[in-house]
């Protein structure tokens, strides 16, 4: 694998470089060239700590390595390193439609939705908020806790008591 910088125009504004991996089917890449690449990956972000591109990269590695957390703190990393990440911004919401924590992704999209440069971005983020938005009607998202616990503990522990004492009387 070559971590080559290749150049990708980006609507003539700025030119964005992206190392050039197949990021598509995580099928695609055995586990031993991924964990090759995630390693090169590694080294270059440390070489490189301000990279938002490399640390993008990064990210996607993880994602496909199927390793969330180290996924979500690289692409956290890539947000800090330029807030302005269009890739960063999308793929931090994708990864967080993923796991279903559609609130937040739902707000990462609509960030990197005003960070596109070009119409193709604008057609990806527009795609993946329609997705989000179609799982909060279908209401596959995780419920939100914002209730105490007590009263069902509480209830739990006194039917556990009775079904206790019921046992002890039938003996």
């Amino acid at each position: 694998m070559s971590l080559d910088l290749q150049t990708i125009q980006s609507g003539g504004i700025e030119p964005r470089r992206l190392p050039a991996i197949r990021w598509r089917d995580p099928h695609s890449v055995p586990p031993e060239t991924l964990r090759g690449y995630i390693a090169e990956l590694e080294q270059a972000c440390a070489a490189n700590p301000e990279s938002a591109d490399l640390r993008t990269c990064l990210g996607m590695a993880h994602a496909m390595n199927y390793d969330v957390y180290k996924s979500m703190d690289a692409l956290e990393d890539a947000i800090r390193a330029d807030n302005r990440h269009f890739f960063a911004r999308l793929k931090y919401g994708e990864l967080l439609y993923r796991i279903r924590a559609l609130p937040w992704a739902e707000r990462e999209t609509v960030q990197a939705l005003d960070l596109a440069d070009n119409a193709w971005e604008l057609a990806l983020a527009r795609k993946q908020l329609q997705t989000i938005r179609e799982q909060w009607r279908h209401g596959t998202q995780k419920p939100e806790w914002t209730g105490s616990l007590t009263r069902p503990t509480l209830a739990l522990l006194a039917l556990f008591l009775i079904s206790s004492l019921v046992v002890l009387w039938s003996h």
